[in-house]
């Protein structure tokens, strides 16, 4: 993101980073399209079953509900990103798109990132503390969590929409129309990167690690879970680690290398050499992008499928809809509640 400030010193015509026209477009936009696709059936498919849910003060079906609503804010605005690289990195709908498209991109990924830290620390509490826990799992905690987790990363992406500073990515003499992809690097924009790393990514991946590290120890430990039962939670927490890291790990050890790049190119005044490495890094770089944006297909099917009660209510819901295909809606049919208090165990 680049903040309004004094850029390195270089050439006004000189260009640091070449981005043409090539093979790199057309991967990326197929991922981004895949990402809509079945990011949209997916979160609209199990939407209608976390909702029920949530009527049920379900607190999983809360953190759920907040998951799948950043995930279709986000994939409502893939399309833009998909044009931009049919296009070949030419955005062509203005910057003030560009920067909204930007805020819905990032705000997403930091909500995600934070929601999961909040449904591992859920499911730690429930497994290591049953009892003891009980009094704080309410939709009313949960809620406040959930708010919470908005308003700090929303408001941090607001302040960084308000000053940012887009308009060196139009630039009318070299023909560039690039949406996020200017280069080079600014210092504050370096800053925040190194923040984003360390807030956004490397605490949530501790938060995570602990988490599912004591649920696997007490679930080892428990004479009274099933083998089968025993085997689902450590899917669970090898899945959640394991797509976590997927989908934002490469993106952010590619972003902090960017921006110590930067720091030591600055105290170096060695420019030429670091263009030459963010123009090696550009391709690797919007590869771990667009690997993030998988994030919105993912998430459904790592939580919602493995969660008994919503996925008893999608297994209810398409069962319905095979005997009546005439009838409009699925009436959703209740379970034992012993079952819904047990999700994701």
């Amino acid at each position: 993101m680049n903040f309004t400030t004094t850029a390195p010193e270089m050439n006004s015509t000189e260009i640091c980073v070449e981005i043409g026209k090539s093979y790199i477009s057309d991967l990326l936009m197929g991922v981004y399209i895949l990402a809509f696709i079945f990011g949209l059936i997916f979160n609209v498919l199990t939407l209608g079953p976390i909702l029920n849910q949530v009527r049920s003060q379900n607190v999983l079906g809360i953190f759920l509900l907040n998951l799948s609503l950043s995930d279709l804010l986000f994939i409502f605005t893939i399309p833009l990103w998909i044009n931009y690289y049919r296009q070949d990195h030419h955005w062509k709908l203005g910057h003030h798109s560009c920067s909204i498209a930007g805020f819905f991109y990032y705000t997403n990924m930091y909500v995600s990132i934070f929601l999961l830290c909040c449904i591992s620390v859920d499911r730690c509490l429930v497994v290591t503390f049953p009892l003891r826990s009980k009094t704080h799992r309410t939709s009313r905690y949960a809620w406040a969590q959930c708010l919470s987790v908005w308003v700090l990363v929303v408001a941090l992406h607001v302040l960084v929409l308000v000053n940012d500073n887009l308009t060196d990515a139009h630039d009318d003499k070299n023909n560039n129309d690039r949406c996020y992809e200017t280069y080079p690097m600014q210092g504050p924009v370096a800053l925040f990167n190194l923040l984003r790393v360390g807030i956004g990514f490397l605490l949530p991946l501790l938060v995570l690690g602990v988490s599912y590290w004591k649920v696997l120890a007490t679930v080892g430990q428990s004479p009274g879970l099933s083998a089968q039962a025993k085997r689902k939670v450590r899917l669970l927490s090898f899945g959640v680690i394991g797509i976590f890291s997927f989908c934002y790990a490469p993106y952010h050890i590619l972003l902090l290398a960017r921006s110590l790049a930067f720091y030591l190119s600055e105290n170096t005044d060695a420019h030429g050499s670091y263009c030459q490495f963010e123009q090696i890094m550009h391709f690797y770089f919007s590869c771990t992008l667009a690997l993030s944006s998988l994030n919105c297909v993912v998430d459904p099917v790592l939580y919602v499928l493995v969660s008994n009660g919503v996925q008893e209510e999608v297994r209810l819901c398409w069962r319905r809809h095979k005997r009546t295909q005439t009838e409009q809606g699925c009436p959703l049919t209740s379970y034992n509640r012993h079952t819904r208090t047990t999700n994701l165990i």
